[in-house]
């Protein structure tokens, strides 16, 4: 198991890209959803440990694309099967 991503990892990276991109959760690998993010909140626990929390705004925004979920893991990268010409559309 990998070590969590902490923030400042989260802010490396969203460093390298354009700050006008818009920022999607993906949910779910076996049936991976995109989400809006609504907010990020940060809470101590009981021993005083504090976490980041990225919320969901609630607006499903449609499947991940494939490329996201091969960079990540979750699927392994497929190509469509080709169709065969059938002879009713041959004529």
């Amino acid at each position: 198991m990998s070590s969590p991503l902490t923030a400042r990892d989260l802010i490396d990276r969203l460093s390298a890209v354009d700050p006008d991109t818009p920022v999607r959760l993906a949910i779910n690998p076996l049936f991976p959803l995109q989400h809006g993010i609504a907010d990020v909140i940060a809470v101590k626990d009981a021993l005083g440990r504090v976490t980041v929390y990225l919320t969901e705004n609630g607006e499903q925004q449609g499947p991940v694309p494939p490329e996201v979920t091969v960079a990540v893991g979750w699927h392994e990268p497929t190509e469509a099967p080709r169709r065969a010409r059938s002879a009713i559309a041959a004529q």
